[in-house]
């Protein structure tokens, strides 16, 4: 796949529009009164995140439109809804830390959380109100399709985590729509702001949920197979907590005998010891499922890249393709 921008460039873009949205970011929730219904969403808003989303929308409207400027509001309202959703994943797991902070819900209480959340939600729309554009309404339904299908996939989460038998397929919707809609919204809503034809919104669609699902079964192949701690997580720690992934569902699917026994009690016990997480490993690597894996990365970020084509400026489509590339940890 050639493109005409390389690594350190697309790093240079990433950089320099991440302090750009994080300085936007800051000129939010200003208000000091009342202070446990502002406090907590500045708190949020004030960790460590990556701003991949707000960051996609803005090269979305470039590639359509040959400029970002007019998407700041709009990827400003992606960024504060996504944090809105993490406050309320936190309440919802117990979590205590996140980005190495304590969580909202600790630092102040759930019900601060869950009000400042709500708020954060009305605020997002506002700033997607906001911006300058003939085509508000499509925004908000964005936002609003969004909103509804993460409600949808963080319920379907909770379900699957009950149940001792859950197939591939629905733990690719859970996470299609738990994780990979809001990336295809933020394209999506770049996309609109510069004023894109319906056909390039579908591509810009199609690359998030392409990119989205390759990235998410990456991370559940690296969590295992990253030995030297590169995966920025304990390896095999998936396993260890007894987290349903796209590697233990399908191996489940692949195998019987006591390698499917043995599969299966990573869920009926919640987890497995860690000295047992060569064995696993040793499973997907003899049952095929890491060759699946690979395949449907390779593929799913292959018709991602290819969607774009039809992108009317070429600079904003290739950086997007880059930061794509840089997702999935590959050369170009």
């Amino acid at each position: 796949m050639n493109i005409s921008v390389t690594q350190e460039q697309v790093e240079e873009r990433y950089k320099a529009y991440h302090q750009r949205i994080n300085t936007a970011l800051e000129r939010c929730f200003t208000k000091s009164s009342p202070e446990t219904l502002y406090a907590p969403a500045r708190y949020i808003l004030e960790g460590k995140g990556k701003r991949i989303r707000p960051f996609l929308t803005l090269l979305a409207c470039e590639a359509v439109s040959g400029s970002p400027d007019e998407a700041l509001n709009t990827a400003l309202g992606i960024e504060i809804l996504h944090n809105f959703t993490l406050m309320h994943d936190d309440i919802m797991d117990q979590a205590d830390l996140r980005h190495g902070r304590p969580t909202v819900h600790l630092k102040w209480d759930e019900n601060a959380a869950i009000l400042s959340g709500d708020m954060m939600i009305a605020y997002a729309y506002e700033c997607a109100l906001n911006t300058n554009t003939n085509r508000h309404a499509e925004l908000i339904r964005i936002l609003n399709d969004a909103n509804i299908t993460i409600c949808e996939g963080q319920a379907l989460d909770m379900e699957l985590e009950k149940r001792s038998r859950a197939t591939i397929a629905e733990y690719l919707d859970m996470i299609s729509k738990k994780t990979g809609r809001l990336i295809s919204a933020a394209l999506e809503a770049g996309g609109v702001v510069g004023n894109a034809t319906p056909e390039q919104l579908r591509a810009l669609v199609t690359f998030g949920e392409k990119i989205g699902r390759a990235f998410q079964v990456q991370d559940d192949y690296l969590d295992i197979m990253a030995d030297d701690g590169k995966s920025g997580k304990i390896p095999g720690g998936d396993v260890i907590n007894g987290k349903k992934t796209y590697l233990l569902l399908r191996s489940i699917e692949l195998t019987e005998g006591s390698d499917h026994e043995l599969l299966q009690s990573v869920i009926d016990n919640k987890g497995i010891a860690p000295e047992r997480v060569p064995d696993i490993r040793n499973i997907f690597e003899t049952c095929g499922v890491l060759d699946e894996a690979r395949e449907l990365i390779n593929t799913n970020t292959e018709n991602a890249l290819l969607s774009l084509d039809i992108l009317p400026y070429n600079e904003g489509k290739d950086y997007l393709k880059g930061f794509a590339l840089k997702l999935m940890k590959r050369d170009f």
